[in-house]
């Protein structure tokens, strides 16, 4: 006879068959009670997804962007590696997903990036055109100087990241980018550094067409590989129109093209991606390397860098909204 705890248990109902009579659940322990719960975990949904999505439904629902579902999961501590549990690679690619299969209902229509016009974008486009001028009338005055004064106005201007969101701002890597642009100036004289500082006014301005456009595409986008393949086209573009005008630049300045375009092209990159937050440890090792005192170590410096940018910008995470 079995003795029955009346704590855990009620005593059977009159003519009610055994417990053990009972037949059990389908999947449960052969002689378990119909009612009792089962301590194995059940299996995985076919669509993992689908429940996160109900979980969290008002936000996906309500956000005119991945990037504000993404910033919603990761206040609920949701990281890369609770992602890779629900077959992403990391929050945004999720954030990708639960946004195109959320209905928009009555939500907001997504905010249009912000465009870089008005007074303060003009401020700031007058504050680049500085470094040109100054060292372009320095170097015609015949100023000893020009050289110096060139080097450290290009450097802050190109450098300079902004508030990149999460970032402190990188002083080993602009201290790097002062030291690569100080020693070409020694090795090619003053006309390569007022070609760079010439070249801080274009850079400037494609800088911030490409934030603008990027930002414009990221909102369209419903995934992240759509985005990467609208974002690259306007990374190489952006890159493609600083070269002509740094090389523009060299040839006002009377620079040798072969030294001053890498150059420019590096400290560019540089901006770029300090500028979105990337990592700084790849700019550094690309400073770095320009620092070697062979002709091959600027240029191959300025495709490594460009190589980290392609990667790097083409993330949606670079674009967020500050």
């Amino acid at each position: 006879m079995t003795t029955v705890d009346p704590d855990t248990a009620a005593p059977p109902a009159p003519g009610a068959p055994p417990a053990s009579e009972v037949p059990s659940a389908p999947g449960a322990p052969a002689g378990s009670p119909r009612g009792a719960t089962p301590q194995a975990r059940p299996r995985v949904a076919g669509d993992p997804v689908k429940a996160l999505l109900h979980r969290h439904r008002e936000l996906c629902e309500r956000a005119v962007d991945p990037l504000e579902i993404a910033a919603g999961l990761e206040a609920h501590g949701i990281t890369d590696r609770t992602a890779a549990r629900f077959r992403h690679r990391d929050v945004f690619s999720l954030a990708e997903e639960l946004y195109a299969r959320s209905p928009r209902g009555e939500a907001p229509a997504p905010t249009p990036a912000p465009v870089p016009a008005g007074p303060a974008a003009h401020r700031r486009f007058g504050c680049a055109l500085l470094p040109g001028a100054l060292a372009a009338g320095a170097a015609a005055a015949g100023q000893a100087w020009a050289g110096p004064a060139a080097v450290a106005v290009t450097v802050a201007a190109l450098v300079w990241p902004g508030r990149a969101a999460g970032s402190r701002f990188p002083w080993l890597a602009h201290l790097l980018a002062a030291a690569v642009a100080g020693w070409a100036a020694h090795r090619y004289g003053t006309a390569l550094a007022v070609g760079l500082a010439l070249a801080v006014g274009p850079g400037h301005l494609l800088a911030a067409g490409f934030a603008a456009g990027a930002r414009a595409r990221l909102d369209a986008s419903r995934a992240l590989d759509d985005f990467a393949d609208r974002a690259r086209p306007l990374l190489f573009a952006a890159v493609g129109g600083f070269t002509a005008a740094a090389a523009g630049a060299a040839v006002v300045a009377g620079a040798p093209l072969t030294a001053a375009v890498p150059l420019a092209l590096l400290l560019f990159l540089t901006r770029l991606l300090l500028r979105h937050g990337s990592r700084r440890g790849p700019v550094a090792a690309a400073l770095a390397l320009a620092l070697i005192p062979v002709p091959a170590a600027a240029p191959a410096a300025a495709a490594a860098l460009l190589v980290q940018a392609v990667l790097a910008l083409s993330r949606a995470s670079a674009h967020a909204r500050p």
